[in-house]
């Protein structure tokens, strides 16, 4: 199990968490399952709520602190933080739009949203949503201000308030002189570096926590056919919404700003595009971008040198896309409706866990743990989609590099920075 790699052993484990759960459920060994299996699925769902308040925050401080480098190429970063994060919303946006019009959700039974939420404090939520009603209409401003952040870090719920003072920090690094700074970000470099070992750690028990997970819900749901016509809904719904950004999307806002033909952006940038299917991680690819955006798509090494980087650390599209349909999806099977507040939280909360997210595989799996606790839908939802996360995390990093290149080509062209593929 070891020698395969990290995809093949997700897949292995939801394939034998689905088998041994459907012979669980017809041989009668749902306790033995539940008391024997079940605590490792819920240890791998608190080991990715562990650790989503510190990978947020380092990735994030480090994210805004590089920018420092603005001050040579101010004007060149100013375009890539704008267009990073127009893609993201609309990315987002297009997400949500496709899951509200599928309703993946839908298809599971009362019967069966009960036995989910059985073990979660439904009136509690009922409650807070209550006291939502009454408050004013800038109270989700007021609410973005932690008055104290360490109350605000003991809770996942409050990711928001964490992300704002992160910015807060990270821009006030910058403003200071880096001879001052010095400690501080050789500090924060090295904590981001062991956030990202651990977040590498806790997924190679994933296959592990996985094959809990499928093995419980199977045996929870009896089996039946309306999980996996839900999961095969959900599963399309992201695939159609990540091709949309790469074949419809991108050509677009490529045809607008540039002079770039997309048949042929997209035959330079495969090979960068492959290699993100099959690592699902942005930072690996990074050299292959860089090398594909430079040589094949004729973008300066001004410009790929200083976007690219920052996209692979700010600008998540696939993965963005996939937490909003994720997070409305799971909604959805907990028989909770979201109004026009909580997608509109989940827009502005993808948009900013983007930014703060690291480019490894799984890292979109911890950010959708923030944006499911800014809406108030219970984490444990995350067992519906883990079964199939894998493959769709392949297929979003693609989205991720292919929005990464098309941003640097955009800068490039508007420099006048870019010298092949003319029309």
């Amino acid at each position: 199990m070891k020698k395969l790699q990290l995809h093949w052993q997700i897949i292995i484990g939801m394939l034998l968490g689905i088998s041994f759960g459907i012979i669980a459920f017809r041989y009668g060994y749902i306790d033995f399952t539940n008391n024997w299996i079940k605590p490792f699925g819920i240890i791998f769902v608190n080991s990715l709520k562990l650790i989503a308040v510190p990978l947020v925050f380092a990735s994030l401080v480090k994210g805004v602190y590089s920018l420092s480098d603005i001050s040579k190429l101010s004007k060149i970063g100013g375009k890539g933080v704008v267009f990073y994060l127009f893609s993201t919303i609309m990315a987002v946006s297009i997400g949500l739009l496709l899951v509200n019009f599928t309703n993946p959700g839908k298809d599971f039974s009362n019967d069966n949203v009960e036995i989910i939420i059985e073990n979660n404090d439904a009136q509690s939520k009922i409650d807070v949503a209550e006291e939502v009603k009454n408050d004013g209409p800038l109270q989700f401003i007021v609410d973005i201000i932690p008055t104290n952040i360490f109350e605000a870090a003991s809770k996942n719920t409050n990711m928001l308030q964490i992300i704002f003072f992160a910015l807060l920090f990270g821009v006030a690094i910058v403003l200071i002189t880096k001879e001052k700074t010095v400690y501080v970000r050789g500090f924060f470099d090295g904590i981001n570096d062991i956030i990202l070992k651990i977040v590498e750690l806790i997924m190679k028990f994933a296959p592990y926590g996985v094959f809990s997970l499928l093995a419980c819900l199977i045996v929870d749901f009896g089996a039946s056919n309306e999980l996996f016509v839900a999961l095969a809904k959900y599963s399309i719904t992201v695939i159609l919404g990540l091709l949309i950004m790469i074949f419809i999307f991108y050509p677009i806002i490529l045809t607008i700003f540039t002079e770039v033909r997309y048949k042929s952006f997209f035959t330079s940038l495969s090979p960068a595009q492959m290699l993100a299917f099959s690592t699902s991680s942005s930072a690996a690819t990074l050299p292959v971008t860089m090398e594909r955006c430079e040589n094949g798509l004729g973008v300066s090494k001004e410009v790929s040198s200083f976007i690219l980087p920052l996209g692979a650390t700010i600008n998540m599209d696939g993965t963005s896309l996939y937490q909003a349909i994720a997070a409305v999806f799971i909604a959805q099977v907990f028989g909770m409706d979201l109004d026009i507040s909580q997608q509109l939280t989940i827009v502005l909360t993808a948009t900013l866990a983007s930014i703060g997210a690291a480019a490894v595989p799984g890292a979109g799996m911890v950010m959708l743990v923030i944006v499911l606790g800014a809406i108030n839908v219970p984490a444990e939802g995350l067992a519906l989609i883990f079964g199939v996360d894998r493959i769709l995390d392949m297929l979003r990093t693609v989205v991720n590099v292919t929005g990464d290149a098309t941003i640097a080509t955009i800068i490039a062209s508007s420099e006048n920075q870019i010298t092949t593929l003319k029309k």
